[in-house]
């Protein structure tokens, strides 16, 4: 599953037990309501800004980690 489409269906499965709805959803954290939809299916490419209003509100927090590679 690509990073996009994995962090939509978090903030989905977030958004649904908190019993959010889209729309609340998207006013409560100043975005629009098709932003909200496009990055909940994995459609949208969301900006980091519009990433923390959505997750402050459903109480997320975004964490980058150093990826392992292996060396050849």
């Amino acid at each position: 599953m690509k990073a996009i489409a994995h962090i939509g269906k978090l903030i989905q499965q977030r958004r649904d037990h908190m019993r959010i709805t889209q729309e609340q959803l998207a006013e409560m954290a100043d975005i629009g309501i098709i932003t909200l939809y496009k990055i909940e299916t994995g459609q949208a490419n969301p900006t980091l800004k519009s990433l923390q209003k959505i997750t402050d509100v459903l109480g997320l927090e975004i964490n980058l980690q150093v990826k392992k590679i292996q060396l050849k």
